[in-house]
């Protein structure tokens, strides 16, 4: 099976999905292209309506009003099992009486396919599970009933694969892993896969495009590293990895750079097509990662805060997570990379904190409500 078969993939479109239920809408005139082949993730809270997006793509929920279409072909009256889609979901949901190539064949079988069999091993060589074939799902750790219900679905040649949250149920080490295997095998076999989730690792890790839902709308959409290096909304700033957001007023916007002036004073500067605004009062962004401190005044030309004042130090191996209270601004975060032995400063050290101006990124001035749902959405999930 490749990618120019016809069963490799196909473009879905979602056009003007609305979704409403007795007292709330939970999809708003939803547009969405992805690409044949592609792997594409819905990234949202919980309630944002990425799983009901799924569900009207999958035939099991009907839109209020718009349309869908699978590779062209208009699906959106077409019922659940005559569309060319298949679903893995978080529980595996393999039958127990059933041997694992058994579980395989089940949909094979239904259909009368004639080489059940050898399509069912195929499948499960693709995900490296051929030499247990003759087990039951109960003989099999988690990370590998997750592998047999993703054979079981591939092997129907789908155009398109839909995952709901399908490493939930795994442990980090497993889910870790299975995030590689799972992108391994999309490329292998092309199928176009929309996978829902709420964890941001797993997007960003495994799919080629990420759209960040938000009260049934898309807040941004983009590749990985360019959701995350430049955020539009606090939302997808702060749900999306963590940033430090600092109020600001647009002090000139001329030659190529922005200069806000903070609360405390201070300038800080970023190249002007990194701001969504450009004029009046606006968010400074910048994440907590592209930070370093410093014990006195730097006389440098990247954008400085200070002094403030560390209240707060985690080690978390790869890094030590500072807290420094800054006067006039707040509380900003910044993760130093370990270097050496040992935290560089102290809870109650006075220092500065500088960054390069290129590392920022210009956002609303309502961007820090945005932020702090997200913050909230974050640790609910």
């Amino acid at each position: 099976m490749s990618a120019s078969t016809p069963e490799a993939g196909a473009d879905l479109e979602l056009r003007g999905i609305r979704k409403t239920f007795p007292g709330f809408t939970a999809l708003h005139d939803l547009d969405l292209v992805i690409p044949a082949g592609s792997f594409f993730a819905l990234l949202g809270p919980s309630g944002c309506g990425k799983t009901t997006t799924l569900r009207i793509v999958a035939g099991l929920e009907r839109p209020t009003a718009g349309s869908i279409s699978i590779g062209g072909k208009d699906v959106t009256s077409v019922p659940p099992h005559k569309r060319p889609v298949n679903t893995v979901f978080q529980s595996y949901a393999l039958f127990p009486h059933m041997t694992v190539q058994e579980n395989v064949e089940f949909g094979l079988r239904r259909r009368k396919v004639t080489d059940a069999a050898s399509r069912a091993l195929d499948a499960l060589k693709l995900v490296e599970l051929d030499h247990v074939a003759g087990r039951k799902p109960s003989q099999m750790s988690g990370g590998q009933q997750q592998r047999v219900a993703l054979a079981r679905a591939i092997v129907n040649r789908p155009a398109l694969l839909l995952l709901d949250e399908p490493l939930g149920a795994l442990d980090l080490k497993l889910r870790r892993q299975m995030q590689s295997e799972l992108k391994t095998i999309q490329d292998e076999v092309g199928i176009t896969f929309l996978h829902v989730t709420h964890d941001q690792e797993e997007a960003m890790t495994m799919a080629d495009t990420v759209a960040v839902m938000n009260h049934g709308r898309i807040e941004q959409m983009g590749a990985p590293q360019e959701l995350y290096e430049l955020p539009r909304t606090g939302f997808v700033a702060s749900f999306l990895g963590q940033s430090n957001l600092i109020a600001g007023a647009v002090e000139s916007a001329a030659g190529g750079t922005l200069v806000a002036r903070t609360a405390a004073g201070g300038t800080l500067r970023m190249p002007i097509e990194r701001a969504v605004s450009t004029s009046g009062t606006i968010t400074v962004g910048v994440r907590p990662e592209k930070l370093m401190l410093a014990s006195e005044a730097p006389t440098t030309d990247d954008n400085v805060l200070g002094p403030g004042r560390i209240t707060d130090l985690s080690f978390t191996g790869v890094s030590t997570q500072y807290t420094v209270e800054m006067p006039g601004i707040g509380s900003i975060g910044v993760f130093e990379q370990n270097m050496v032995f040992g935290s560089v400063f102290a809870v109650g050290s006075e220092v500065w904190v500088r960054w390069r101006p290129e590392h920022t990124f210009g956002l609303d001035a309502d961007a820090q409500a945005g932020a702090a749902e997200a913050i909230a959405d974050s640790e609910d999930a």
